[in-house]
């Protein structure tokens, strides 16, 4: 068994320093928690557990709101790239904003009740010809699918800041626990984790994909072997996960923890602050475009599966026994589900066994 180092040296060319970014959230955790109480007097009390976590959720008139901003990174780049091609991802870049945020959000089991855009550009001349009518039309369809309203945002021009052709998206979400809150500490050794699938990219790992793409003849236009363009398939929306979540929750079937695939890819599987091991037996077939780029860039198993999601989207952790339900249930909701292992009572950490590959607690330090 192969144990990864931290890091991955091909990302951090790309850009992408998780050893700095990572310290700098811890750095602003600190100053979060010591936040905390202010708000008590006006009634509302925010789970100090959640502090760290994809969403915080605070208590406030007998309700439990979760909240989230969330960047989209750099993938809106590709689609400002794959233009010449003739072709439009602004839609699919609409789709992977409310993404990025709705699915973290219900990683606490929360479903989401607002979404809020932010669009900043740096010269107004970005929203000309169909590019903003596709973004807002793919925000739109992503709400609706997630039953969120959109409520609107900011649209800034910062000349100066963001370049003249670029623009710069985020956005935030405030969702509603209607039963109890998915936290760490409800992680129990025997309990079977659930891999559901991606769709490809979703919105990590593009400035190292974007670098891959430079050095090609072809750029964007090189064709995977199916035949796509790499600036097509990079730029297939993230599955939002929200759905999946509703119908765990109308299932009643118990849920005691979830993770959102982002960056740090697998490793992300043991975001919990828990002594526990997460034994992963089974992977999910991997997205041409991923193992595409995994080969292309030359990256090794512990570094593709520590930088990308490789085919697992979202992490769901169930009572023993509970894994086959959950995942028929993701099945029947249109969703490609597997059970991919299971906690273990042991040091923090991810083993993936097909792959002889274990990411050690060092490899994912975010609080």
């Amino acid at each position: 068994m192969r144990v990864a180092e931290p890091g991955a040296g091909a990302y951090e060319a790309a850009g992408v320093d998780y050893g700095v970014l990572d310290a700098a959230k811890r750095r602003s955790i600190e100053a979060v928690r010591s936040s905390l109480a202010w708000p008590e007097p006006e009634g509302a009390h925010v789970l100090a557990e959640t502090v760290g976590e994809p969403a915080q959720v605070v208590e406030v008139g007998g309700l439990r709101l979760a909240t989230v901003i969330e960047c989209l990174g750099t993938k809106s780049t590709v689609a400002l790239e794959a233009e010449p091609l003739g072709i439009d991802g602004w839609l699919a870049i609409g789709v992977d904003m409310v993404a990025a945020v709705v699915n973290d959000l219900c990683c606490t089991g929360a479903l989401p009740l607002t979404f809020s855009a932010y669009v900043a550009t740096g010269d107004p001349a970005w929203y000309s010809g169909s590019r903003h009518a596709s973004l807002i039309e793919g925000v739109r369809r992503a709400c609706q699918e997630c039953r969120a309203a959109f409520v609107g945002g900011e649209s800034p021009t910062l000349s100066g800041v963001v370049a003249a052709r670029a623009v710069d998206l985020a956005g935030a979400a405030v969702g509603l626990v209607e039963g109890e809150v998915w936290l760490g500490r409800r992680l129990e050794p025997g309990d079977d984790i659930v891999l559901v699938a991606s769709s490809g990219l979703h919105a990590n790992g593009a400035s190292l994909a974007r670098r891959v793409a430079s050095s090609l003849p072809a750029g964007w236009a090189t064709e995977l072997p199916s035949g796509r363009r790499l600036g097509e398939a990079l730029l297939d929306a993230s599955v939002l996960y929200p759905p999946l979540v509703g119908a765990l929750s109308r299932s009643r079937l118990p849920v005691h923890y979830a993770s959102h695939v982002t960056g740090h890819g697998l490793r992300k599987l043991m975001r919990a602050e828990r002594e526990l091991t997460y034994r992963i037996r089974e992977l999910p077939p991997v997205p041409e475009v991923l193992a595409w780029l995994a080969s292309t860039a030359g990256l090794d198993d512990a570094t593709a599966y520590g930088t990308f999601n490789m085919g697992a989207g979202f992490a769901l952790y169930v009572p023993e026994g509970a894994g086959a339900p959950a995942a028929a249930l993701a099945e029947s909701a249109g969703y490609h589900a597997l059970v991919a292992g299971q906690v273990e009572e042991g040091p923090r950490q991810v083993v993936l066994e097909p792959l002889g590959v274990a990411y050690g607690t060092d490899s994912l330090d975010l609080r």
